[in-house]
């Protein structure tokens, strides 16, 4: 077992990566580009999430740089209690041991999420898609050297290089210490996880959020949200996918008018219920499965509803617990609206785009949580720890 690095070590690391990052840009980018040749896919958001360019780049400097300036997360005392009987308790933060982080196409997360756990004390286990192999490889190659140049071991951060069948087997029966898995990526590859591993899993990724325009609505401010929501970043979890018009929404027919020719703009395909598939360039919804769905497409469903307990119920039977938000001047109506969608982030009157780590002030985020357990959204570094108790005495006996 690797023993826990000082944090004056795990900073210098990150340090050093940012560095490294840097001074092999072109070499990051070039390698990318035949991962990028060799994609046959048609996936456009898979391919946005495959390509490095150098904002991406930036990004990950940043990111390594941002948590090498972070406040140690391990050791962090949260509860202390003196014992009658003179013994000293304490409750303090500690490191899980070893992550896995199984993901799809974003060499990024081979720098962010691979940081935020090393920040937080873990030995990282790498298992990216074949797609983005050899970018992978040359940032694991990159982790290596920046802690040969700390003294540290190269295990911390480990590639597996497994197929399909082998990473199965090493989900069921590890050969290694395992103490949590971070699958990000599609829902075929989280529920391939889930049915596999033998340790506990945090869920994340799926999205298929919901806009609720209320009729208290400013309408303008409803337009401007659902097209940054929809059409900012198609293949973000944050993404929007569902907008729910109150029925007695005034001036609902010219709103509605505005924002289809809003959205064919940006070439989106609206689907719509009975009431909404009336207007031009609206087809109709063929069945309710398209509530469930989550589209990382230009692709978005409208719906008119009756009232806010609706809504409500409606979000909460067909969402994937990501984000929802409502436009709306009555802070009342909103106050309910938040308090009862079961979403991880509920917005008034913001776009969806936010739930992401550093918009929400966390710096960065290994996964957006859609568990409950043990946190949920945005997973920043303060959460990637467990905690141990911690008591000291002097011969007390029970």
């Amino acid at each position: 077992m690797n023993t826990l690095l000082n944090i004056e070590t795990r900073n210098a690391v990150l340090l050093k990566m940012a560095e490294l990052l840097e001074q092999e840009r072109a070499a990051i980018m070039k390698i990318n580009k035949a991962d990028l040749d060799a994609y046959d896919g048609d996936d456009i958001s898979m391919y946005d999430r495959l390509k490095v360019d150098d904002s991406k780049v930036d990004e990950m400097i940043k990111s390594a740089k941002h948590l090498a300036s972070q406040e140690d997360p391990v050791g962090v005392e949260r509860f202390s209690f003196k014992h009658d009987n003179g013994m000293q308790v304490y409750n303090k933060t500690a490191s899980f041991g070893t992550i896995l982080i199984i993901y799809e196409s974003r060499p990024d997360v081979t720098v962010e999420a691979a940081g935020i756990a090393f920040k937080s004390g873990n030995k990282i286990l790498l298992k990216g898609g074949k797609e983005s192999l050899k970018s992978n490889l040359k940032i694991v190659e990159l982790w290596h050297q920046a802690l040969k140049s700390q003294g540290a071991s190269t295990d911390w951060v480990e590639y597996l290089q497994f197929n399909r069948t082998e990473t199965q087997a090493f989900l069921e029966k590890p050969t290694q210490k395992l103490d949590l898995i971070v699958p990000r990526g599609g829902e075929r590859l989280i529920a391939f996880v889930k049915e596999h591993a033998s340790c506990p899993v945090i869920i994340s990724g799926r999205g298929n959020n919901f806009v609720y325009v209320h009729k208290e609505a400013d309408l303008d401010l409803a337009l401007k949200v659902i097209i940054n929501a929809k059409t900012a970043k198609i293949s973000a979890c944050n993404a929007l996918d569902k907008v729910l018009i109150d029925k007695n929404l005034p001036n609902k027919e010219a709103f509605i008018k505005n924002l289809i020719s809003k959205l064919k703009e940006f070439k989106v395909q609206i689907l719509g219920d009975e009431a909404i598939s009336k207007f031009e360039g609206v087809e109709a919804i063929v069945s309710d499965a398209i509530w469930y769905q989550e589209f990382l497409d230009y692709k978005i469903a409208i719906a008119e509803i009756n009232s806010n307990e609706d809504t409500i119920a409606m979000i909460n039977k067909y969402s994937g617990g990501h984000s929802s938000s409502i436009i709306t001047k009555n802070d009342a109506v909103a106050e309910t609206f938040m308090a009862n969608v079961d979403t991880a982030a509920v917005y008034h009157n913001a776009s969806t785009r936010f739930t992401d780590g550093s918009q929400l002030g966390l710096g960065g985020e290994l996964a957006i949580s859609t568990d409950k357990l043990h946190q949920r959204g945005p997973i920043g570094l303060q959460h990637l720890v467990t905690n141990k108790w911690y008591v000291h005495g002097n011969g007390q006996i029970r």
